[in-house]
């Protein structure tokens, strides 16, 4: 009976680890100041990054408001002092990501460590928290590009660690997002059909208070706009100078990225930074072959 059951459980821990995936070395916080979180069928595992680039807060043009906002929040939380959970919410390529690599760029010095857990480990948010709850560290549990197509389970964990549990987040965690939704949720004509005036005053239907619901649940909201031309054209000279060069930037520099940002129908950080590469790389190429 015992040389049957050790068979058992021979073959059973034989399929549990076809689940898993190959262990990754321990975090050492104390070098290491970025991870990954990596799902797995039986919980998760923190993996080191690499921050991605160099950015810096100084870099980002245009989004003065919103870089002290979140610069304030994130030191208080740093030093011990209250501060919210953010969202980061607008229009695409306005500097959303960015703001949050450059501030660890710029914060990693003053012990700030940030996690990134995409939308769909979301279920597994509470599994992580749990984990960094008793660690010294301060972390930012960070999710990019978030929204929701209903009440998915990621949706469902996301909401309870943020305010709906009896503990809620440890004192050494916060959460920031960013988004193209202010509300994290997709708004139809029919949820909108169920508000209605009482006594003068505007209730929500049950489906608009649901969704809003959860982007309440961030202390912090930052909005971001689409840029301006002025504030595009900044952000081109700054890029352009930092890849080539202060001489770089040039009327006819000028001229090209307002075509080009005419031609691709929007004003953004991310036009700015992908026309300096496309001006720099051209130009470093003309010159090479004149």
């Amino acid at each position: 009976m015992d040389g049957d059951l050790a068979l058992r459980l021979s073959r059973l821990l034989d399929r549990v680890e076809g689940w898993l995936p190959e262990q990754s070395p321990a975090v050492d916080w104390s070098r290491d100041i970025a991870a990954l979180w990596q799902s797995h069928p039986l919980g998760g595992q923190l993996v080191a990054v690499s921050p991605r680039d160099g950015v810096r807060l100084d870099d980002l043009i245009g989004v003065e408001r919103q870089k002290r906002a979140l610069l304030d929040n994130t030191r208080a939380f740093l030093k011990g002092y209250p501060a919210n959970h953010a969202l980061l919410w607008g229009a695409r390529g306005s500097g959303k990501s960015s703001m949050v690599r450059a501030l660890l760029n710029t914060l990693a010095g003053e012990g700030l460590r940030l996690i990134q857990v995409d939308r769909h480990d979301l279920v597994a948010l509470p599994i992580l928290v749990q984990r960094l709850r008793d660690r010294p560290e301060r972390f930012v549990v960070y999710c990019d590009d978030l929204s929701f197509e209903g009440s998915d389970d990621a949706y469902k964990a996301l909401k309870s660690v943020l305010d709906g549990t009896l503990t809620g987040p440890p004192e050494n965690v916060l959460l920031y997002a960013t988004s193209n939704r202010r509300h994290l949720l997709p708004e139809s004509m029919a949820d909108n059909q169920e508000t209605h005036l009482v006594d003068g005053e505007l209730h929500h239907g049950d489906a608009v208070e649901e969704k809003i619901s959860l982007s309440d649940r961030f202390g912090l909201w930052l909005a971001f706009h689409p840029f301006s031309q002025q504030a595009y054209l900044e952000t081109c000279q700054h890029w352009v100078a930092h890849l080539a060069g202060e001489g770089a930037w040039s009327e006819e520099a000028r001229a090209e990225a307002v075509r080009y940002a005419t031609l691709r129908g929007v004003r953004s950080g991310r036009a700015a930074w992908q026309f300096a590469c496309q001006w720099v790389g051209s130009q470093s190429i003309r010159l090479t072959t004149e």
